[in-house]
């Protein structure tokens, strides 16, 4: 039939093909192909010689050809060949449509198949709109009016024809400028905020170039004036230099005078003798003083003696209820040093005034104050007995000052460099002191010499102390160690390492077997002398420590800090026990009460605390 094939048949030779019918058409060829147009015979038109009919109605009939009443010579051609023929004429059909789309730029040959895009309709367009958005109830009304509408023949050929692509297009561009909008907000806010920065970063470089500017312009106004003043300087030099030439002079006449002076005196003397003798009268005593007797070595004790205070306990201090006191300013600078006496409630400080002062308490009266050093006072420390004290300084001495005869006895000066602290051993006969010279020495208060000299740190000794009641000295350096020396031989026992930073300050307790130390960081650590190890760790800092001090009982121990406060540790129990507040600049050192009544603090604030 003509509605189920692309081609028709062709006729028999002496059939002629009838016209198509009205009602059918035969289906247009594929645009890739072009196939010669066949007309499909109409299944409604009447054979040659049949009558017509007007029965629409399609229906196939077989006729059988009798030979007998034609005389044409017919041939028989097998099945099977007819089908290989149409094969190979649709092959080369195939084969010249390929070769005229090569022909005409297009070729297929390896390309993808691709899917041609069908121009969207009317009622498409609405449908995908209103899926678009989610409106199903108008959607089922829309398809069953516009079905409707469709089966009845009311629409138009331009109501169901394909939308136009102008609407598609400015759908898309209309999507697009949303997002554009929305990138070009986005973008104007980083721009403000971007700007903003700018601003403010502009702002910061003009205000450290106006910073900078008058940096400049102070330092040129300082080397101008350095310059005026070397300048102005220069013209005293000629001045300066006759005078040191006229003192020299006076000073050279001074001793020829006092010399003189002498050998004139002992002259008068001789003749003054001379004349009591010719006279016959009793020679006077010479009115000076007699010599002092010549002095030995003192001995150390021997190392097997008893600490008497190794099975005495004492109760611990309550530094948890100490409260200022009296706050006492006595110096023209800091107070780097504080100790008190023995016996009595009387202490010394020590200050960068180079002075050092004798004080009474609890009142704060000035006893007595002494003015020796040429160079700030660092460290002092009193006799056993309480009748010397010994001062360090920064001009490289150590001074023992005698408070009998209200004066200095003696001054060692071996030490190179500036020396920070001294201690009195508890027999009262020797002196150990340390010094930036990397060194700690011995000093004999029998013959006034050095005993011993201690080295092996690699950097400033900072702070020095006497194992109670034994001849071993203990020093702490800015090589971050603690060293225990033997004072009979000068050779170093043990080395304490662990600290990260220079150690400023060592303390014993009463019984002579921990040792703490404080270092710039702010750690303070206890050491076991026996175990050789470290104990515990109390501080971790961050502001510096500058001073350690044990009380009697060897169970509070107090560090002295650079942010101005005195904490007051519980070793047993390993936590803070109070902290103490009141001096304006850091604390520079601490020192108990024997008799544990109070405690004393100085500070680089000019000033020393009395608290109880």
């Amino acid at each position: 039939m003509a509605d189920d094939a692309g081609e028709a048949p062709a006729p028999a030779p002496e059939e002629e093909a009838p016209a198509p019918a009205p009602e059918e058409e035969a289906p247009a060829p594929a645009p890739e192909e072009e196939a010669p147009p066949v007309d499909a015979p109409a299944a409604d038109a009447p054979a040659d010689g049949a009558p017509e009919s007007t029965d629409p109605t399609y229906f196939l009939e077989q006729v059988t050809l009798d030979e007998s009443d034609d005389d044409f010579d017919y041939k028989e051609v097998a099945a099977d060949e007819d089908e290989e023929d149409d094969g190979e004429e649709d092959y080369n059909a195939v084969k010249q449509a390929l070769a005229a789309t090569e022909e005409g730029g297009l070729s297929t040959a390896g390309a993808p198949a691709t899917t041609g895009k069908r121009d969207e309709t009317v009622d498409d367009f609405i449908r995908n709109f209103l899926v678009k958005l989610k409106l199903t109830k108008t959607l089922d009304c829309f398809q069953t009016e516009w079905y409707e509408l469709a089966e009845k023949g009311m629409l138009s050929q331009d109501d169901i024809g394909a939308v136009p692509d102008i609407y598609l297009r400015n759908q898309q561009l209309d999507d697009q400028l949303k997002t554009i909008k929305a990138d070009l907000n986005a973008a104007q806010q980083v721009a403000e905020k971007a700007r903003g920065t700018w601003d403010k970063f502009r702002k910061e470089r003009d205000f450290h170039k106006m910073h900078h500017k008058r940096v400049m312009q102070e330092k040129n106004k300082l080397v101008t004036d350095i310059k005026r003043l070397k300048k102005h300087y220069q013209t005293f030099e000629p001045t300066l230099g006759e005078l040191r030439h006229k003192y020299e002079a006076a000073m050279k006449e001074k001793m020829l005078i006092r010399l003189e002076r002498d050998r004139l005196a002992q002259k008068v003397a001789t003749l003054e003798e001379r004349v009591r003798q010719l006279e016959g009268d009793e020679p006077e005593p010479p009115p000076e003083r007699a010599p002092r007797p010549a002095r030995g070595d003192a001995v150390l004790p021997p190392e097997d003696r008893p600490n008497p205070f190794h099975s005495v306990t004492f109760d611990k201090t309550p530094v948890e209820s100490y409260t200022l006191q009296k706050t006492f300013k006595g110096h023209m600078a800091a107070v780097s040093d504080v100790c008190i006496h023995p016996k009595k409630p009387v202490v010394v400080t020590v200050s960068d005034d180079t002075t050092w002062k004798m004080w009474s308490l609890p009142n704060g009266d000035l006893v007595m104050s002494g003015d020796g050093h040429k160079d700030w006072v660092s460290g002092c420390d009193f006799h056993p007995h309480g009748s010397q004290l010994c001062t360090t300084s920064g001009d490289a001495t150590v001074k023992i000052w005698d408070f009998a005869n209200a004066r200095c006895a003696h001054t060692f000066s071996d030490h190179t460099q500036a020396v920070w602290a001294a201690a009195y051993h508890d027999c009262g006969d020797f002196v150990v002191s340390c010094s930036m010279d990397h060194t700690a020495r011995l000093w004999d208060l029998g013959s006034y010499r050095c005993r011993q000299t201690f080295r092996g740190h690699v950097d400033s000794v900072n702070h020095v102390i006497f194992q109670p009641y034994t001849n071993n000295i203990c020093t702490c350096s800015g090589d971050k160690t603690v060293s225990l020396w033997d004072s009979r031989t000068g050779l170093c026992i043990q080395t304490f390492y662990g600290h990260m930073n220079a150690v400023n300050s060592v303390a014993f307790n009463l019984r002579g077997d921990t040792i703490a130390s404080a270092d710039a960081d702010g750690a303070v650590k206890l050491w076991d002398v026996r175990m050789v190890a470290e104990r515990t760790q109390l501080s971790d800092g961050p502001h510096p420590a500058n001073r350690c001090a044990f009380d009697r009982s060897g169970q509070i121990l107090a560090v002295t800090s650079d942010d101005g406060t005195v904490q007051c540790y519980d070793v047993e129990e390993q936590k803070e026990a109070a902290t103490l507040r009141g001096h304006e600049d850091a604390v520079q050192s601490v020192v108990f009460d024997p008799f544990g009544k109070f405690m004393v603090t100085a500070g680089s604030d000019s000033s020393f605390r009395l608290w109880n």
